[in-house]
Parts: C-alpha cells; structure tokens; sequence
C-alpha cells in the first residue's frame, strides 16, 4: 500500500527547523557518497513544460523523484517515493507547499555555514511564496533582529506575514539598495533577468542566498559582484551549469571556472572553508536538487505513518 500525503497533510506534519535539519542531513550524505542526484530534466511542448528531478539516499533506504508540470494554469509538484530494499512505492507527496520548504531550508543550510556568525539583520528581495521560505529558513538557523523587505507588489502584506511568522521586526523599504545595505544576510528570490539590486549596495562580510537564477536567461546578481565574491558555492556543479544564468557571465568572462566551484555538500564535510575572514562576500546559488525533495519526503513519509496521517492506495498487484 502507498501512502497518499496532499497538501494539508505536509502542513500538519512538518515545520521549517525539521526541513533544515533533514535538508542538511542528505546534503552531508551526498558529500560523502552515500546519496546519488540526477540534475533536473525537462521536456518542453508548447503549452507547457514538464520537470523531473530523480535521486536516492543510502542512509534512508529511498530513490525517488520530485516532478511537476509548469502551464499557464499553475504548477503542479509530486514526490514520488520508493524503497531502495524493494522497489516498493512507498509514498505519492503533493509538494507545492513543500517544495518551499525545500528551497527556503537549503539557503538556511548555507547561512549557517557561510554567514557570519553575528549577522542578524537580513534583506529579502522579493514577496512570493518563495521569499516567505527564504525568510524562514534562514530564521531557523539565525537569531534574526530585523528583516528589510523590498519588492514589486505587495510589500506591507509580505512584511506584516513574515513578522507573523518569525516574531521578527520587518520593516519595508523602498528600494532594494537600502534592504541590501542595513543587512549582512541577503536572499533573492526573483523572476528578474536583470540585477535585482546595484553591486555596490552589497558591504564587506555579507552573504548572498541567490535562488531566482534557475535558467541561463535570468540573472538576480551583477556578474562583477559574482565575481568580486570570495566564495561561490552551489548545490550541484552539474546543474549550474544547465541553469544558472548569474554564473554564466563570470564564468564566460574567466573570472571563476565551473569544474572548480565549491558545492554546498563540500563545506559539510570539511572539503572547503565557508568564511575565513569577516569581510569576505560569499554567495550561495541555490537551482535545487531533487535528492533534497526525497529525502524530506522519505522523512515525512516516516512521520505521517507513525501518526497514521494520509491515504494508503493499492496501486499495483504486488
């Protein structure tokens, strides 16, 4: 029997601090070996697009994959979870909700070992669904004092849900200059395929949580920012490349290599130094893994059936 968890099943069951703790548990796994990740696929027919992003973790004992169609209807996201032992399929997960849970508690992941430990003041760009996870995420690794939010439309509502969440003064600013300069966490989390904010605007030992560049078309970052930084990690070498347009310039350019970037699996394990000073720049690229999405799956599967949470279906003989 699978288990089917909808949406309001995954929002009983989970919080941002347990998607960080599970996120950084399968990440240090992939730097060690013990969990696999195939860089996101797509296929693309007029009207639409659909992504599949396959993986498996050792230390969970689950392969899986996370796809979702992208139509001007929507998108619409599904986990699909087996076992590693059997093949069985263990789990059919809805995961709009979850998806930014993913993402917001990767960049939370990477503050906790690239920011500096006194950074508390953090600017979001942006005012989606995807901006409330960075903010989460980051809230659950850092003691945060203020948050600056700028964006193109709904600021105030954004900023007035963000403090609800986080209990974290949040103040509105008018540009996305003045967010960047009272913070030394920053994260994008954008559409935009120009710079979201003027490189000078970033000071000396801020870290950068950049998750809006997932296609070679768009940019949230200046290139030479990029490449005044002292350190850019990104989750996975191979998917950057694909996808990551705040890169492709500095790379173009020779200002970094691809081969020679650091993944975020690296700092986990002690392969690479996040800060060595604290004026160093870092910045994150964040695209997405979907070794992330199983294993936060594999992890909520578990906890849904000791709760007794979701809908088991028979979906084949065995």
């Amino acid at each position: 029997m699978a288990l089917v968890l909808r949406e309001a099943d995954v929002k009983s069951l989970v919080t941002m601090p347990d998607v960080v703790e599970w996120v950084e548990a399968t990440t240090r796994a992939y730097g060690l070996g013990r969990a696999r990740n195939v860089p996101r696929q797509r296929v693309r027919f007029p009207k639409g697009w659909l992504h599949v992003l396959p993986a498996g973790d050792a230390d969970l004992g689950v392969l899986g994959l996370k796809s979702y169609t992208s139509f001007k209807e929507g998108n619409r996201f599904l986990i699909t979870l087996y076992s590693a032992e059997n093949g069985q399929l263990l789990a059919l997960v809805e995961s709009n909700y979850l998806g930014m849970l993913r993402t917001g508690a990767m960049s939370g992941v990477a503050t906790k070992y690239m920011a500096r430990p006194d950074a508390d003041a953090m600017a979001i760009i942006g005012t989606g669904l995807q901006a409330c996870g960075q903010v989460l995420g980051v809230a659950a690794v850092r003691p945060l004092k203020r948050i600056h939010v700028y964006g193109i439309e709904k600021q105030q509502q954004f900023a007035e849900q963000v403090a609800g969440l986080t209990g974290v003064e949040t103040q509105v600013e008018a540009t996305a200059e003045a967010a960047v300069e009272a913070s030394l966490i920053v994260s994008t989390a954008t559409w935009s395929v120009d710079p979201v904010f003027k490189k000078e605007a970033v000071k000396p030992g801020t870290h950068i949580n950049a998750v809006g560049s997932n296609a070679l078309h768009r940019k949230e970052l200046d290139e030479k920012l990029v490449g005044r930084a002292s350190l850019v990690v990104v989750d996975s070498r191979a998917q950057a490349r694909q996808e990551s347009g705040d890169l492709l310039g500095p790379t173009e350019r020779g200002w970094m290599e691809w081969d020679n970037l650091a993944e975020l699996s690296d700092l986990l394990v002690g392969r690479v130094q996040g800060r060595k000073s604290d004026a160093d720049i870092t910045i994150f690229e964040s695209h997405g893994l979907g070794l992330q999405d199983v294993a936060v799956a594999a992890n909520l599967y578990r906890r849904a059936k000791e709760a007794g949470v979701g809908e088991e279906v028979k979906l084949f003989d065995s």
